[in-house]
């Protein structure tokens, strides 16, 4: 399969391998042992220089901090990481400058926002990473998660998107020592590869 491949060691690290063959591919699998999952990244690859709006997937290596779901559309998926049911009233800061900037917010909020109660399906479920939250910077990228993929695995606008199924049967296996590396694989890393 084209695309950068996502893997995983159920001892807590998934990866996401750079290519320098394709850079900006907006295509993967995610392998977390025993799973080998289809994905989509953001529509301009990966980037070690990440900013708002580039489109581009950030390259680090981060926790997985918390787990949001929708409750009128799913029951509560079986996780170990810490997990909070969505409000409609729940929303994302992207503006940079603003002091919630990258940070949850509660809606309505006056400044530029993402509202994760959405009409469509991506975010059903969602997982947070660390991308730029503990060591916030100004213009470095918001609302980096991992979500659920559009039809067709569309490319998305930083994320990480999997089907729901598959996004189901991923947090199953993680718990809040899980981390996801995204860049060049560690030794850690190359013995979950298969």
């Amino acid at each position: 399969m084209a695309g950068f491949p996502i893997a995983a060691n159920v001892g807590q690290l998934m990866q996401i391998p750079l290519s320098t063959r394709s850079p900006r591919a907006s295509s993967g699998f995610v392998m977390f042992s025993p799973l080998r999952l289809k994905c989509a990244l953001g529509r301009t690859g990966v980037s070690v220089a990440k900013f708002e709006g580039d489109g581009a997937t950030p390259t680090g290596r981060f926790r997985l901090l918390r787990v949001y779901y929708r409750p009128d559309r799913l029951s509560r998926p079986k996780t170990q990481i810490p997990i909070f049911a969505l409000r409609s009233t729940d929303g994302w800061c992207d503006a940079s400058g603003d002091r919630n900037y990258n940070r949850h917010v509660r809606l309505p909020y006056p400044a530029s926002h993402e509202r994760l109660w959405r009409a469509d399906s991506l975010y059903d479920i969602i997982i947070v990473i660390d991308y730029n939250i503990t060591q916030r910077i100004q213009m470095r990228g918001s609302a980096i998660f991992i979500h659920v993929a559009r039809a067709g695995y569309k490319p998305t606008l930083g994320c990480i998107a999997l089907s729901r199924p598959d996004l189901l049967k991923l947090i199953a296996l993680c718990n809040s020592g899980t981390e996801i590396e995204i860049g060049p694989v560690s030794q850690r890393g190359r013995r979950g590869l298969r």
